[in-house]
This record gives structure tokens, C-alpha cells and sequence, in this order.
């Protein structure tokens, strides 16, 4: 996991300093037809930290990793993150995943490693897993991480 994690490091520093380079105006414009811009889909990985912040928290003193779900069409549209400056959401993004990285690292493993029988991932997770399949928490905070990664490469692909 520490690997992994040193790798999720690299990623928010190196992904910070490229974002940071995207122009006000292009970091608003839609990657394509009827797609969110890159301005939502950071606003979308804010509220996907805000919302996997909680669940890794709370994971920690239960047995199950069972969690309300979102619906992240409405969050983007009702936060109007176009709306915002394009410096601030990403030093809002960096912020909160260099902490999502603090509190990934300060679990023990033997918390991230037991086996879950009881979770939603079939319906919470980025990669899903049959509610028949045990899960850890360390496969959700690595789901949590490929997430993030897929929607950067959608931001840099159009640059």
C-alpha cells in the first residue's frame, strides 16, 4: 500500500502544477459535447474526496462498508463549479486529497486489510464488486485513487 500511496502523491503534485496551467476560460469549456468541463470534473473530484473523506473515516469503526451513495449530475450542476475561479478549485482539490492521503496512511493495515462480507460497492464503487464478494477498505481507497486518475487523464487528454 505504501507504494500505492506514494504514487497517489505524485499524482495530486504533479496533477496540481498541470492543472494550474489550464487557462480561466479553457478550464470551463466542455471536453466535448454534452461532457462537463474540466472546471466540473474537478468540482466532481472535490465532492468525491468530501464524500469517500467520510466513508474512510467512518470505515474505521465498523464492520461493514455500507454508505449512502450521490448523485454526482446533481452535485456538479447544483454547486455550478463553471461559476467558480478555476485557481481556487484546484487549490481546493489539492488540499483535500493531499488530507485523503494523510488519513489512507494513518490506518492501520490490519483495518484496511480485513475482508468486509457486508458492503455497497456493487453500487458505490468506481470499479464495482458483487455484494457476494467480501471487500477490504484498502481495495475501496485504491478504487478511490484509479477514479481520481481516470478523470485527470480525461483533463489532459484534451490539452
Amino acid at each position: 500500500m505504501s507504494d500505492a500511496l506514494e504514487d497517489f502523491r505524485r499524482t495530486i503534485e504533479e496533477a496540481s502544477e498541470r492543472l494550474r496551467l489550464i487557462p480561466e476560460a479553457l478550464s470551463r469549456a466542455p471536453l466535448s459535447d454534452g461532457k462537463w468541463s474540466a472546471k466540473e470534473i474537478i468540482g466532481h473530484l472535490i465532492d468525491s474526496a468530501s464524500n469517500n473523506h467520510q466513508r474512510f473515516v467512518r470505515a474505521q469503526f465498523t464492520d461493514a462498508l455500507v454508505f449512502p451513495p450521490y448523485d454526482q449530475e446533481a452535485w456538479v450542476r447544483a454547486q455550478r463549479y463553471n461559476e467558480e475561479p478555476w485557481p481556487l478549485l484546484v487549490q481546493l482539490w489539492e488540499s483535500y486529497n493531499l488530507h485523503l492521503l494523510h488519513v489512507m496512511s494513518s490506518i492501520p493495515a490490519e483495518t484496511r486489510t480485513r475482508l468486509r462480507p457486508t458492503h455497497n460497492l456493487q453500487r458505490i464503487g468506481w470499479k464495482t464488486v458483487s455484494e457476494n464478494e467480501p471487500v477490504t477498505l484498502e481495495y475501496f481507497m485504491l478504487d478511490y485513487i484509479a477514479h481520481l486518475k481516470n478523470h485527470l487523464k480525461q483533463i489532459f487528454a484534451k490539452g
